[in-house]
């Protein structure tokens, strides 16, 4: 049986269709294009542009010079970008155990049939879309260790007054607890979405076989909520790697270096310091760093189905 000839369009007919095709894609690219220029203009370029500085030695004023990597070298013995990480770490294993663990339980007694409910949810939430900037200032007045009132309530229940931001020992856990104060209330409103999300199913089967609330929270709930875990985790430290509108704000990384964070250490190397290339070489590592944190996990999901012999696709 023979197949049928193909349908063959005239040269005219042909060159319509490419003409319309044609303006319809350049139509596209005009309604496009200044999108495209500006995340090539203030995304792609400066990354680029910065990751070449990283290998010079540069003050953005006068022409720089190609050191290779000696700023990367200076780095790895630089006492001040060590108390950075050092920092760093120490604040972000504080805040983000403390901000999802603390998230996790005000969701759970949110997500009960009780009155205001919806007041409740929404002052928790308030305190996250206050910027770092106000929250800063804020606590700054509150925290004053002469006139704030924080120490003023604490002289009234017969407690000595404290340092607060300008005490070494206590800036950095200072610093913590304004972060979980305003980070809390996304972990609680995630939390909520995702507790609206578990199976009732599962919850009323489990109740009928005789488990109690705690049984139910530990073999039910909990496993529903662990890619909810897993993506707040993700979340809670990369931004606790990145505080640097707080820190200026409130410390400018002092007293004596106690709350010099990586990225307020990079500001302060290529905009205080004018030694822009050493700046920039550190905030590279930790760009390293957050691309590292980022792929495991999406590593370790790719390489569980080979150990279970499953599917690799």
């Amino acid at each position: 049986m023979s197949r049928p000839a193909p349908l063959t369009l005239d040269p005219h007919t042909a060159r319509r269709r490419r003409s319309a095709k044609g303006r319809e894609s350049a139509t596209a690219w005009a309604f496009v294009s200044p999108a495209a220029l500006v995340i090539v203009g203030l995304s792609i370029m400066p990354v680029v542009w910065s990751f070449l500085l990283s290998f010079q030695s540069s003050d953005l004023l006068t022409p720089s010079s190609w050191v290779g990597l000696s700023n990367y070298r200076a780095l790895s013995h630089d006492p001040e970008f060590s108390e950075a990480v050092r920092n760093t770490l120490l604040y972000t294993v504080l805040y983000v155990p403390i901000s999802i663990v603390l998230g996790l339980l005000l969701a759970l007694a949110l997500n009960r049939r009780i009155r205001f409910t919806g007041l409740y949810r929404t002052l928790m939430f308030v305190p996250f879309v206050i910027s770092a900037t106000s929250q800063g200032v804020l606590f700054s007045f509150i925290l004053d260790p002469e006139f704030g009132a924080a120490n003023s309530l604490l002289a009234r229940i017969g407690v000595s007054s404290q340092g607060f931001l300008t005490d070494p020992g206590q800036a950095l856990l200072v610093l913590v607890a304004i972060s979980v104060w305003s980070g809390t209330g996304f972990c609680v409103v995630i939390y909520l979405a995702a507790l609206q999300d578990v199976s009732r199913e599962l919850i009323e089967a489990a109740a009928l076989d005789g488990a109690g609330s705690r049984h139910i929270l530990r073999h039910v709930t909990l496993p529903a909520l662990g890619p909810v875990s897993v993506f707040l985790v993700l979340w809670q430290t990369i931004n606790a790697l990145q505080v640097f509108d707080l820190v200026y704000v409130t410390t400018r990384g002092g007293p004596l270096g106690s709350t010099t964070l990586i990225v307020y250490f990079v500001w302060e190397q290529a905009f205080k310091n004018f030694t822009a290339g050493y700046g920039a070489a550190a905030a590279y590592l930790l760009a390293l760093a957050l691309l590292l944190i980022t792929g495991v996990p999406a590593t370790v999901r790719r390489l569980r189905p080979r150990r279970a012999g499953g599917p690799t696709t």
